[in-house]
């Protein structure tokens, strides 16, 4: 008895995607099924790949990013390198989030004032929002 192996449809169910989406990471070369006649058959490397393709995307890597990482791992006699390359994607992509974030609270404080300003030439009639500024 060999390695485990899986089907597009197991790996689909399992990991909550399309059969579509896991197709469109065997093009962008992060995973390499076999084939059986026109079916895809999944080893567990393409498991663990796979796993490690969505892991990224949750965490808003881009999927060049993601295969890059992934390559190192394969390519690497320890995992240092990968380490350290890990790291540096992720503080990356954290400073964008953190950069977003003001940006997202620049938008609402000016959303409020706008609101106040409304309320304000309404004549104070229509009832007021707590200010998220508190």
């Amino acid at each position: 008895m060999g390695e485990p192996t899986f089907t597009i449809t197991e790996l689909a169910r399992e990991f909550g995607v399309t059969p579509r989406a896991i197709r469109h990471y065997e093009a962008q070369g992060l995973i390499f099924p076999e084939r059986s006649g026109q079916q895809r058959v999944y080893s567990k490397r393409d498991r663990t790949r796979l796993k490690l393709t969505l892991r990224g995307k949750r965490l808003g890597l881009a999927l060049t990013e993601i295969k890059e990482l992934i390559d190192m791992y394969d390519h690497a006699p320890d995992e240092s390198s990968q380490l350290v390359k890990l790291l540096a994607v992720l503080a990356k992509r954290k400073e964008a989030l953190q950069q977003q974030r003001e940006d997202i609270e620049a938008v609402l404080a000016e959303l409020d004032d706008f609101e106040a300003q409304c309320r304000d030439i309404l004549g104070g009639n229509a009832p007021r929002r707590r200010s998220r500024r508190s």
